[in-house]
């Protein structure tokens, strides 16, 4: 059985900015170069380069030998650990590609293994000559260069200008409109025109509007509001989506005009989305009027159904369905009387809407208006935190938290419970 290594590497100018890979495949016994490939993905994030780099990779391993044994060598731990089947793949993003790499070759046939950048130079240097071209003159898409002893091959995609690709056996060009060969020149000063012009492009995106500076990249994030006071409210009584849906009192009301005056002030608000119970949409329809903007219903942001608790207080609870409200506060997996929601349920839908979300709305702001317990759950999943810090959070009705979700599928918990706009 042959056996190959392959090394593969991403960039991105900006994460998301102007992104290439580059793969190579060698000969595990000879180290001889068997294939380098590269390609300019245009804006992706870090990661995506990354796993597109592996799947062009295993795909030029697959086309030499399918039966062969794969070693893939990479400095990017994420997709080491993820593809390895150490670390979940939680990104909408991530988890197509690794899907499509897994199918590549059967399972067991391909082993991973993390390496220091400094030992992945090969790939890199591809996936920055791809960045280069690709940014400087959008003419080199895709360069592939299969070279052995007894047979070389070469294929190209090229839009326009020319493209050199250097082996140590041959050098291939191929051009569009000219047979001349040599390195393509890039329009505007050559390589350091290039990297001008995917420094600005990488400045622009990481500009896009967002509650604060975005740091590692344009990420999703979701201004969090939990809805004015209801009559129930502070009675502090079980208020879910199964109970009477009230409407906002008139505290409520002045709440949400307050919180639409903070929403004024910061002016980052593109979106507005809302849990489909009256009180959420009265809420978010205070805010959407203040700042000229649309409210969509999103029944993922719903509150948690309470059951049989719905309209009591704790005490009442505990007095009439003690062994229930001890098993609830207890396990995340236990129900409330009646059928209700668990922790678990809420958590597993709050996860796939976050995800839903954060695929749609990446690099915007977006004020989502829905309630505790969904609140508290955004915020339990961003820090990783067990379930029963779900009890250790204090969320006040109106206030503002503020949850930051990046292409990598890191998270950056910004706000918790901020009340200062409800303050005369």
């Amino acid at each position: 059985m042959r056996e190959f290594i392959v090394e593969a590497d991403g960039g991105s100018r900006g994460n998301p900015g102007p992104a290439g890979y580059g793969s190579v495949v060698l000969d595990a016994v000879t180290g001889e170069t068997l294939v380098e490939t590269y390609e300019y993905l245009g804006v992706v994030t870090n990661n995506v380069a990354e796993y597109r780099g592996l799947l062009a990779g295993l795909r030029a391993a697959h086309d030499l030998d399918p039966t062969a044994s794969v070693h893939v060598r990479m400095d990017s731990k994420l997709v080491v650990e993820q593809m390895s089947g150490r670390w979940k793949i939680k990104h909408p993003d991530m988890k197509p590609l690794a899907m499509e790499a897994g199918r590549i070759y059967p399972p067991g046939q391909v082993t991973y293994e993390w390496i220091p950048r400094e030992q992945n130079k090969h790939a890199d240097r591809l996936a920055n000559e791809a960045m280069d071209s690709g940014a400087s003159a959008s003419s080199v898409r895709r360069g592939a260069v299969v070279g052995a002893s007894s047979s070389v091959r070469a294929s190209f995609s090229v839009t326009s200008s020319a493209v050199t690709v250097t082996s140590s056996a041959t050098t291939f060009s191929a051009a569009a409109g000219s047979s001349a060969a040599g390195p393509a020149k890039s329009p505007g000063g050559g390589a350091a025109g290039a990297r001008s012009t995917a420094d600005v492009r990488a400045a622009r995106n990481v500009a896009s509007p967002g509650w604060a500076p975005a740091d590692m990249g344009a990420p999703a994030t979701f201004v969090l509001l939990r809805h004015g006071e209801t009559p129930l409210t502070p009675q502090k009584r079980f208020s879910g989506s199964g109970g009477t849906d009230p409407a906002l009192s008139d505290v409520g009301r002045e709440q949400a005009q307050r919180a639409a005056e903070a929403m004024a002030r910061r002016g980052t608000i593109e979106y507005i989305l809302a849990s489909p119970l009256t009180r959420t949409r009265e809420t978010a329809a205070a805010v959407a009027d203040r700042l000229g903007l649309d409210v969509t219903v999103e029944d993922g942001l719903i509150e948690t159904d309470f059951g049989a608790w719905e309209g009591l207080t704790f005490g009442e609870v505990r007095e009439l369905y003690p062994d229930d409200l001890n098993a609830w506060l207890a396990d995340p997996e236990a129900e409330p009387t009646g059928g209700g929601e668990s922790f678990t349920a809420t958590a597993t839908r709050i996860a796939a809407t976050r995800d839903k979300l954060v695929a749609a709305y990446a690099g915007r702001t977006v004020l989502l208006v829905t309630h505790v317990t969904p609140i508290k759950t955004f915020v339990r999943l961003a820090l990783g935190a067990p379930p029963e810090s779900l009890f250790r959070m204090e969320l006040s009705a109106a206030s503002l938290s503020v949850v930051a979700h990046y292409a990598d599928g890191n998270a950056s918990v910004r706000l918790l419970n901020d009340t200062s706009h409800l303050r005369p």
